[in-house]
């Protein structure tokens, strides 16, 4: 008898202002845990910020919202254009204005912070001035409309993210 496998799942990430969405499957077969966290809190979102030191990424911070942190399961410091990434931070790993640790964001004050990342583009390494390496848990891919979102995170590299909004949901 065939065992049976679990439907594949699929969000939407957009950002709002621009009117860009595109969609990714969740790598639950590579980051079970991850993939469970984020699926039940969904949808998510926030403040968007593009990398500077990881170079064509952008990102949103939140609350964390897993009843456990998850474990570092598939990681990655090399992502590839279409990831999406979860790390978790202290308030103090990256206490910048710079990485949108100032004192006006949500998430400022709280003892974990957790970031969901996109990668658009090629040649990413995550290493940090500050911090060293930082690898990420790699939960999804982007499936579809990779170009158009990476034509819209170019746009918010240049013309800046004051405004626009990063969010997660089920497709």
């Amino acid at each position: 008898m065939a065992e049976a496998t679990a439907p594949e799942r699929f969000i939407t990430v957009s950002l709002a202002k621009r009117g860009v969405s595109c969609t990714a499957k969740l790598l639950d077969d590579r980051a079970p845990i991850t993939c469970g966290a984020v699926w039940d809190a969904l949808p998510l979102g926030g403040d968007v910020y593009h990398a500077k030191y990881a170079r064509n990424e952008i990102y949103t911070l939140l609350a964390p919202f897993a009843a456990e942190e998850p474990p570092l399961e598939n990681p990655t410091i090399t992502p590839i254009p279409g990831d999406l990434c979860y790390f978790t931070f202290t308030q103090t790993q990256l206490a910048t204005k710079s990485y949108g640790y100032d004192d006006s964001a949500p998430h400022h004050e709280r003892s974990t912070v957790v970031d969901l990342a996109l990668f658009y583009e090629r040649n990413n390494l995550l290493i940090n001035g500050d911090a060293g390496w930082v690898p990420g848990i790699v939960w999804g891919s982007v499936v579809e409309g990779l170009p158009e979102m990476a034509d819209a995170c170019q746009d918010l590299w240049r013309a800046g993210a004051l405004g626009e909004t990063l969010s997660f949901a089920r497709a």
